[in-house]
């Protein structure tokens, strides 16, 4: 102990590093914006478009209880406000990349019902041609580059889309979400650590809906504000209500703001809830009923504008029931195209590889 005393690692003779606050100081500092106004136009597409994501998701999850879709299903039910504000502060041209928690952001970037549920069912009209299912589905025309089942890896793989925006010089916003568990894997840190030093324009929102897969982030995170975990890295970072569509979207516009000026990454950590659990397989014993209840009972993001569409806006109850049979129609169309569209061809197999030829198949 003397030794490491004397060498200034340990003891009383601890080198001091800089804390938190000290290197806040040396950040340009944010702190989270006041939710924006909603004029009722975007209140009424907020509403329709986080409304589109439940049903598409409830409807998934009984399609998944009817053996329609097999292998992981992770649904994104509580969270939509997320998706749908940052989608609001995005502009054509702008990328997103995420999870395996990937519905909503897939529908929240205008790709069509119909070959999102396709995929979930493996059939050949989905977006990766029924092959990718549940966790590996992508649209370049949509910007939309994953859906990944590897925890983390669309961290990396979205800093190397902000990259490709720096070196062609255009003023493209890349953003990847990931959630509170992936927020410890290594990978993570190695992206922030590039992206900093390159000022790459890169949004990693953290959707930390407290559980990861089933263990509470008090239990699984030495340092519970992920808004910080950027700081040794000098990328500053917001807390967000994730429930509120309109927090969402004001911390959209000012984080695209600074990526676009040049000012490098930015880290906004959605504080968010999932109702269900982690996938279709997990009963969430973690955690009670009644908490569950009460989130949907106090925070729920589709009520909230729903209940301000009604008390701001003087929309009717009959406006809103429109609203949600127009959904309805469309999830129920999509369920019925997907149960029915062809099954891909065996030829699939042999499309969309690196090599031409396998030489255990000549043999």
């Amino acid at each position: 102990m003397a030794a490491l005393k004397k060498s200034g690692i340990g003891g009383d003779g601890e080198a001091k590093a800089p804390g938190a606050g000290e290197i806040e100081k040396t950040l340009k500092q944010y702190t989270a914006p006041a939710p924006v106004d909603f004029t009722k136009d975007e209140d009424v597409r907020a509403y329709r478009d986080m409304l589109l994501i439940r049903r598409f998701e409830e409807k998934a999850g009984q399609l998944y209880g009817m053996g329609f879709i097999g292998g992981f299903c992770h649904l994104y039910i509580g969270q939509e406000a997320v998706v749908v504000g940052m989608q609001m502060s995005m502009k054509e041209g702008d990328q997103v990349i995420t999870g395996y928690r990937d519905h909503g952001h897939m529908l929240a970037t205008g790709m069509e019902s119909r070959g999102v549920m396709a995929e979930l069912t493996g059939r050949r009209s989905g977006y990766s041609k029924g092959k990718g299912g549940s966790m590996h589905m992508f649209s370049k025309e949509k910007h939309f580059y994953g859906g990944h089942g590897i925890v983390g890896a669309q961290v990396s793989l979205g800093t190397g889309l902000a990259f490709a925006n720096r070196y062609r010089g255009n003023d493209s916003v890349a953003i990847a979400y990931f959630g509170d568990g992936a927020a410890n894997q290594g990978q993570v840190y190695e992206s922030f650590n590039m992206a900093s030093l390159w000022k790459l324009p890169v949004i990693y929102v953290i959707e930390n809906n407290r559980y990861a897969m089933g263990t509470s982030v008090n239990r699984a995170s030495a340092e519970t504000n992920f808004a910080h975990r950027g700081l040794s890295f000098k990328i500053p970072g917001i807390q967000v209500d994730g429930m509120d569509v309109r927090a969402v979207k004001a911390a959209g516009d000012l984080a695209i703001q600074h990526c676009r000026s040049g000012e490098g990454p930015m880290i906004l950590e959605m504080l968010t809830y999932r109702y269900r659990g982690h996938s279709m397989s997990d009963p969430a014993k973690y955690r009670t009923r009644d908490e569950v209840q009460k989130m949907r009972a106090e925070s729920d993001p589709i009520e909230q504008v729903r209940q301000r569409l009604m008390e701001a806006h003087n929309a009717s109850e009959d406006d809103l029931k429109a609203v949600d049979r127009e959904v309805r129609d469309i999830v129920a169309d999509a369920a019925e195209f997907a149960q029915n569209d062809p099954e891909p061809d065996v030829s699939e197999l042999w499309t969309d590889i690196y090599a031409d030829a396998v030489p255990q198949a000549s043999k």
